[in-house]
């Protein structure tokens, strides 16, 4: 009894480390990884192999059932082997991509023929395979080991492992739905802050959008043009406070009732004046800055109006910039007014950037050292719009940066000279 209640307790600590050292991340990889080599340490003399699906649908063929293993149709392999004697709880472990999974030199893999859930004979010993599943729930694979030498799976061993593979499926299944709520909600970004409108033809424009790390949900952050009478186009920038879905819903509909509003052919800081006190009236939506630039190709000339947004940067041909000095209104939604309009000079070889505050903010540090950050970039000579947007997202190392970051370039077209 003694003896009895000693394996329990092993068994019963074992159980504990599990909980605590697989699962520690959202990353299927690892959590696979995690499994292998938590086996690896408990069963001794043990190979392990994960094989995991890559879209797991009712009727799911496991490994060991009378058709091909998950390995060569839209699954992930893991594998771990024991390592040498004398080297106790070390594990080598690897993996591959779908399609062509690579096991590591003296690796075992899980043997086709065994049935999940049960103990069979393999090359040369004994093998156990079992489900990646939570009760009812579908599998999303299975896991595999294998012990050379005559030695048999004790009961405890095989409790242990069906207990960690349904740990295991638990955190997998978690993982894969946060990764489906992230994907729809990276798609509604995509569609939300779609390519802006098309300008005139005698306007050159590129635009770039980051969300604000890899596990983002939407924002606020847009940007669009509308095209406007006697060749002009209206440029625009916004970011409504907030983030998640609801900063993108009201992002939206400012997006919609700023279409509406230009479409008047008003200038820039009557536009803002006009939505405004539209925005104002619906009180659950939130406050936005906004800036909106009307560009005058044929007079050579931009207008600028701001909602308590940052100033635009202005690109010479040899690369360097200037922030545009602006009036800076309150933000869209105060009902407060009080745009001013500010008119510059753009010339064919200036490139006109328009940005959201995630591409200079940075947490701790003053507003104004950031945009002075800004004003001191030199990009290539010549650069167009495409070439400032990438060289600016690169320069201020905006791939990293803490908030979404939204930007739009703009060039008017030289005119040709007869």
């Amino acid at each position: 009894m003694a003896e009895r209640d000693e394996a329990l307790l092993t068994r019963v600590r074992a159980l504990e480390q599990a909980i605590g050292e697989i699962g520690s991340t959202l990353d299927e990889a690892t959590t696979c990884r995690e499994l292998a080599s938590f086996l690896i340490r408990h069963l001794a003399g043990a190979s392990v192999t994960v094989d995991l699906l890559a879209e797991p649908a009712a009727g799911t063929v496991l490994p060991g059932d009378a058709a091909p293993g998950p390995a060569g149709g839209g699954a992930s392999r893991f594998t771990a082997g024991a390592v040498v004697a004398g080297e106790a709880g070390g594990a080598v472990m690897g993996g591959a991509e779908p399609g062509g999974p690579a096991e590591p030199e003296g690796s075992v893999p899980g043997p086709e023929g065994s049935v999940p859930g049960s103990v069979g004979p393999g090359a040369a010993g004994q093998s156990l395979s079992v489900p990646l599943a939570v009760d009812d729930e579908e599998p999303l694979g299975a896991v595999t080991v294998s012990r050379t030498g005559p030695g048999a799976f004790s009961a405890d061993e095989v409790a242990l492992l069906r207990h960690v593979a349904r740990l295991a499926a638990r955190h997998l299944g978690h993982a894969r739905r946060l990764a489906a709520t992230e994907d729809t909600a990276l798609h509604l970004q995509r569609a939300l802050v779609a390519e802006p409108g098309r300008p005139h033809p005698n306007l050159e424009i590129a635009g770039g959008y980051l969300p604000a790390g890899e596990r983002t949900l939407v924002g606020g952050d847009w940007f669009e043009t509308v095209r406007l009478h006697f060749g002009r186009t209206l440029l625009v920038v916004g970011d409504v406070m907030g983030h998640g879905l609801a900063a993108a819903v009201d992002m939206n509909a400012y997006r919609a009732a700023l279409r509406e509003v230009a479409a008047t052919d008003l200038p820039p800081h009557r536009v803002l004046r006009h939505l405004d006190s539209v925005v104002a009236e619906d009180e659950g939506r939130r406050p936005a800055t906004c800036l909106l630039v009307r560009v005058d190709p044929a007079r050579g000339s931009a207008t600028f109006a701001s909602a308590g947004h940052l100033p635009p940067a202005v690109f010479a041909a040899d690369g360097s910039a200037r922030l545009v000095d602006l009036p800076v209104g309150p933000p869209l939604g105060t009902g407060v007014g009080g745009y001013e309009p500010t008119t510059c000079p753009l010339t064919p070889a200036e490139t006109l950037l328009i940005f959201t505050d995630g591409l200079v903010e940075r947490r701790g540090e003053d507003i104004d050292v950031s945009l002075a950050r800004l004003a001191s970039l030199r990009l290539p000579a010549g650069s167009g719009p495409r070439e400032v947007v990438d060289e600016v997202l690169r320069g201020l190392g905006a791939h990293g940066a803490e908030d979404d970051v939204a930007v739009l370039a703009a060039r008017v077209h030289a005119r040709p000279t007869s």
